[in-house]
């Protein structure tokens, strides 16, 4: 959400990132999104730093609901109804997280926004975002970062890292492969629903995956789970 600012929200990102979300929307696909805070808070680094773990946890999850609510205003101004649904309680500004009504919301072609993690401390946005996958049927997990997959090591700083266009949980998990924490990537193995890793970054990027494109890394079972296609 932060684009190339070292901190806050860019206009221009959230901007980017709605017109890439009424891409998939306009064509008839069913979207939910989980959203983090590090643009603007980040609960780990904080109690490194000497804030009680548990309360920055809590102040992270505040944070996502400014992401949630700056995202819904760009959908919103593109014609895409949004609901906001928060794991914390703050009926003034979001609904209460249902996971009936959030599904209903689906159905009726509305994209839901997932703010406030799980609710609880401890719990990264990667389990967030597992947790309500599987909880709405889900079927596939989108995560979006700023590299276009998985690599071996951190591309950024080492040249020669591999990318893998297929990997499995338990390679993921073996390796370390840092892409979503082993919390998330077990609750996917256990329940195998599959991850697509991309660069949200690239225009266009999440209308090929849908549509079935080889974007980014797929990480599945050793059966060779794949993206499951919607007939709607």
């Amino acid at each position: 959400m932060m684009g190339d600012m070292a901190y806050g929200v860019d206009p221009s990102t959230v901007d980017f990132i709605a017109r890439e979300i009424k891409v998939a929307v306009t064509i008839g696909v069913e979207l939910a999104i989980v959203i983090g805070g590090g643009n603007i808070f980040r609960g780990v680094e904080a109690s490194l730093k000497g804030i009680e773990r548990t309360s920055a946890d809590y102040m992270g999850m505040l944070a996502t609901v400014i992401n949630a609510l700056a995202l819904q205003n760009y959908l919103e101004k593109y014609n895409i109804p949004t609901r906001v649904q928060s794991a914390i309680e703050m009926k003034e500004l979001a609904e209460p997280y249902i996971r009936r009504k959030a599904m209903r919301h689906l159905e009726k072609g509305r994209t839901v926004i997932f703010a406030a993690g799980t609710g609880n401390p401890y719990f990264t946005t990667d389990t967030a975002a597992s947790l309500r996958a599987m909880e709405i049927n889900a079927d596939v997990i989108l995560k979006a970062t700023k590299v276009d997959g998985i690599y071996s090591s951190d591309p950024m700083k080492d040249p020669s890292a591999k990318k893998y266009h297929t990997v499995t949980y338990i390679d993921v998990l073996k390796q370390g492969l840092s892409i979503m924490d082993s919390t998330a990537i077990s609750l996917c193995m256990d329940n195998n629903l599959p991850i697509v890793v991309f660069n949200l970054r690239d225009k266009g990027n999440i209308r090929k995956i849908i549509e079935g494109k080889k974007i980014g890394t797929l990480v599945r079972g050793k059966d060779g789970t794949r993206v499951k296609k919607k007939d709607h």
